[in-house]
């Protein structure tokens, strides 16, 4: 078989199972040759050897079964940092990055700041605002060993230092305080049908899953951020595209200022943020 008729046969072994076959055949493919997806139209007639054939098979046989392709990879692009993922860990996804842009807006670029991020799964909030602002000590909390030790290898392959912490949510940190908090906790209720549909089945419930109608974890970390930021510290939170005004809510009740939620590039409400009370220096 060439690369041609397997890219092909991959496409039409995926047409039901992917909403994007085409893409995820590249990608399969070309990780099965170990080479880029270019490599498959520069050279077409080339034949797959029968390692490669075997590799690639068993890749689009297991997305055909609806694994995610990030973790078929072990590999995850989120801000331009090439990053790990492994089934212990959620797959870094576009609309996160508007908590990051968001982040950055708000921690200065010349000046030192600290940055706690609750929930960091594979670092991926975590070294995209230390990859920009190099004078941030960043510190990442994880209630699981298995993504911290993920979290890691990034860090050190990527040459950027973060802090790692395991425990939940602010209980690592102790009594101190950060100059922005960000967090992407799980907030889909038990009862909600998305964690049986799609990619979500493969991925951690833990980082999924909040009980009060996904609203718990959401709620803790608003309800304790103004014992964990400094004077004008930001809290910004990813959320559900329906929990806009219930984050809202609980900011307000938190005493947090300037309350707003920000909506992603499909326009739904993604990512609500409050400043502590006074002045940051």
């Amino acid at each position: 078989m060439t690369i041609a008729e397997a890219l092909e046969w991959a496409v039409r072994r995926l047409q039901e199972a992917s909403d994007s076959p085409r893409l995820d055949a590249e990608v399969l493919l070309a990780h099965a040759l170990g080479t880029a997806r270019s490599h498959l139209y520069a050279w077409p007639e080339r034949e797959l050897d029968a390692a490669a054939a075997q590799r690639a098979e068993a890749l689009i046989g297991r997305r055909a079964e609806g694994v995610p392709v990030a973790y078929l990879t072990g590999r995850q692009e989120f801000w331009s940092l090439p990053l790990e993922v492994n089934e212990a860990t959620l797959i870094p996804r576009p609309e996160t990055e508007l908590l990051v842009e968001l982040a950055l807006a708000r921690l200065p670029a010349a000046a030192p700041c600290t940055v706690l991020d609750l929930g960091t799964g594979t670092g991926a909030i975590a070294l995209a605002i230390a990859s920009e602002r190099p004078l941030a000590a960043v510190t990442a909390v994880d209630v699981s060993s298995e993504a911290l030790a993920v979290a890691r290898r990034n860090g050190t392959r990527l040459g950027l230092a973060v802090e790692l912490l395991q425990g939940d949510w602010y209980a690592p940190v102790g009594d101190r305080r950060f100059h922005l908090i960000a967090a992407n906790p799980p907030y889909i209720g038990a009862d909600e049908p998305e964690p049986a549909q799609g990619d979500l089945r493969f991925e951690p419930r833990l980082a999924l899953i909040a009980e009060d109608d996904g609203l718990a974890a959401l709620r803790h970390i608003a309800a304790q951020a103004p014992l964990h930021l400094e004077s004008g510290g930001w809290l910004l939170v990813e959320h559900g595209y329906r929990q806009g005004a219930a984050c809202r809510a609980l900011f307000a009740t938190a005493g947090l200022h300037d309350v707003a939620t920000a909506r992603d590039l499909q326009g739904h409400e993604r990512v609500t943020l409050g400043r502590c009370p006074g002045t940051q220096p």
